[in-house]
């Protein structure tokens, strides 16, 4: 039997295919995913189970003139491969290849970039609207899971979708039963009942003969309505949509492909907004995924034979021992609370849920709920701790700077993920906490040069009676040992790594390990370089800096983070209120671009982020200063230079 995936080069390649045919390339498009994420790594489990949903959706709607937008984004690899990028397949998530995520630039088929979720029906909404008012009719679908419809967004979106009553359709891909219980037999017949065309138009029919009976009269058709609903609400697990405007079809069968055909045609006949209720399993397909479909989720590459994921050995995560040393505090302190929007195991808070489930709370993805009922805690006396990505925390700006810095409540921010993340790319990056951060009054900022001093900044946030927020990197820590017990560090003060005459090298959280690498090979060149760890970046040790700066009239500031609004924007602001305006500042960060996926390595290379780029702008400083004839700093030209380590 010849394949069929290697022939399908774009959506309309399936209209020919009979059902033994697509039958056929469901199981050829697994073999692929498997693959190709245990090569890559990537969002496994998600993308086996919308195999046959993506077939029928591209069946029935013609992309790109069709607008299909994929909420969060982590299952849209089959609709990569049959939107003509197979041949690029084996690229995901590669440096230079294509994106784990949907994008526009990447495809037209893309209808709507994405990455953090619940933000499909907004779009597709907007694009709905966009339509109707340049006259046109093609068919808009949002395909969303049941969890990324805990964000409050998504209902924010169906209120206002169903009061528009505009022509759109949400595919609600429930994988893990948390919308409709499982009812059996009663749920698949009203599931058949409510998608057979023939029952919408027999009620209507009866509804209006029931009028055209005077002896009846409006009241009794209203009393036989009202029994009708309360019917509905005993037996109908799709009657919260209806209410909230929409048309609601389903539970339908998700791995089923002719039935998913069938209630998408009638979902694109139907007037008004339509829910289409899906349900699949998550991993279908692939045993392991199946078995453990939360390590599957977003997995690193794997040996496809045994499930078994490829583990290099090294030291323990900087998310892990967050998650161990609160539980150590949690011991000794009963006033420490964690809450986590939907990531309890990769924030590394499963230890402290598994240890006190009573004071451990997941909020769903909903990171606005989560920093406010964490005020909500710390004005009645408790110690909470959020711990959420960079790259969502975000999300939940507005709470950070009025629901807890506005009042000055003790709130810990365990902001994971800050810097560069590589694989999953631009969308999940965490580079902007400290310019969004730093700017609200109240707000503590720290970053731990290794993991035993992320300990100690755990303890120090937990002790500080305001807010904080701890931020360190993906990945595995340096391998220092974590010896003693977690100590409250001296407040805004920094480090001191080692001494120099004739450069300073400022370095925050993981780039400080790079500062002191570019030390000891400046030392080996005959050049004296002071190394700072800055511990905190609000707020600033002010007599550390300014002290250096006046030795040895240069600095090199490092950060993973965005140049704009960061840490050296920070230090320069420092010396310019300082008057110190004869020191020569060169900033080594993130330039003012959204970074693309790779490895973390080759990203930070990229732009500069290393030891060798440090020593590189050291020598050029220093070789300008030579060039003029000038000592150390004398008469240097006034202000900062700014630049990306990358000249």
């Amino acid at each position: 039997m010849s394949r069929l995936l290697p022939e399908i080069n774009g959506p309309a390649d399936l209209k020919d295919l009979d059902a033994a045919g697509l039958q056929q390339l469901a199981r050829e498009i697994r073999e692929e995913l498997i693959n190709t994420v245990a090569a890559n790594g990537g969002h496994l489990a998600p993308n086996l189970g919308v195999v046959e949903l993506t077939l029928a959706l591209h069946r029935v709607f013609q992309t790109p003139r069709d607008k299909i937008i994929w909420d969060v984004g982590h299952q849209c690899y089959v609709h990569k491969l049959l939107t003509g990028r197979r041949p690029l397949f084996h690229t995901l998530r590669q440096s230079g290849g294509l994106s784990g995520f949907p994008r526009r630039q990447e495809s037209a088929h893309d209808a709507f970039g994405t990455g953090h979720s619940s933000t499909s029906i907004s779009a597709a909404l907007g694009m709905a609207l966009a339509r109707d008012l340049k006259g046109g009719d093609h068919a808009v679908v949002a395909v969303i899971g049941d969890g990324a419809m805990t964000g409050g967004m998504a209902f924010e979106a169906m209120n206002h979708a169903g009061h528009l009553q505009k022509n759109l359709i949400v595919v609600l891909n429930d994988n893990e039963m948390s919308i409709a219980p499982n009812v059996g037999g009663l749920a698949e017949y009203l599931g058949r009942l409510r998608t057979d065309p023939m029952y919408s138009r027999g009620k209507e029919e009866i509804e209006q003969l029931l009028r055209r009976i005077p002896a009846i009269g409006p009241r009794v058709v209203k009393v036989v309505e009202r029994l009708k609903d309360s019917l509905k609400y005993l037996v109908v697990p799709g009657m919260f949509f209806e209410e909230l405007g929409f048309i609601y079809l389903g539970p339908i069968d998700g791995h089923n492909i002719q039935a998913l055909i069938n209630v998408f045609q009638q979902a694109a006949a139907t007037r008004g907004p339509v829910l289409v209720h899906v349900r699949t399993r998550k991993g279908y397909g692939y045993a392991p995924a199946e078995a453990n479909s939360g390590v599957f989720h977003g997995v690193g590459p794997f040996d496809v034979q045994t499930g078994r994921v490829i583990k290099k050995d090294g030291p323990p995560s900087y998310t892990e021992v967050f998650g161990r040393t609160l539980v150590e505090l949690g011991q000794s302190e009963p006033e420490i609370v964690a809450i986590t929007a939907a990531m309890p195991a990769g924030t590394g808070l499963d230890h402290f849920a598994r240890a006190f489930p009573e004071r451990f709370f997941d909020t769903g993805i909903a990171e606005q709920h989560a920093v406010t009922l964490g005020a909500g805690l710390a004005a009645e006396g408790l110690k909470p701790v959020v711990a959420v990505y960079s790259t969502f925390l975000q999300r939940a700006y507005d709470q950070v700077l009025h629901d807890v810095c506005l009042q000055q409540l003790p709130l810990t921010l365990a902001v994971d993920r800050g810097g560069l993340v590589g694989d999953d790319g631009a969308t999940h990056h965490g580079v902007f906490d400290f310019a969004f951060l730093r700017s609200i009054p109240h707000m503590v900022i720290m970053a731990p040069k290794d993991e035993n001093e992320l300990r100690h900044m755990l303890k120090t946030a937990l002790e500080y009676p305001g807010p904080a927020a701890l931020r360190y990197p993906r990945g595995a820590g340096t391998g220092c040992p974590l010896t003693g017990k977690p100590a409250v560090l001296p407040f805004g003060r920094a480090e001191v790594l080692r001494e120099g005459n004739d450069i300073t090298l400022l370095a925050a959280g993981s780039m400080v390990s790079a500062a002191v690498k570019a030390a000891a090979v400046l030392e080996g060149l005959g050049i004296s370089a002071a190394v700072i760890n800055a511990r905190f970046v609000k707020p600033l040790d002010d007599e550390t800096i300014t002290r250096y700066a006046m030795r040895t009239r240069r600095l090199v500031t490092m950060e993973e983070h965005v140049l704009a609004g960061g840490f050296g924007s920070a230090v320069l602001e420092l010396l310019g209120d300082r008057g110190l305006r004869n020191i020569r500042v060169v900033r080594m960060g993130i330039p003012d671009e959204f970074i693309e996926h790779g490895t973390r390595d080759r990203l930070l290379a990229r732009c500069g982020l290393t030891a060798d780029a440090a020593v590189q702008n050291a020598l050029l400083m220093l070789n300008a200063a030579r060039r003029t004839g000038k000592k150390a700093g004398a008469g240097l030209p006034a202000g900062g230079v700014a630049g990306d380590g990358r000249r």
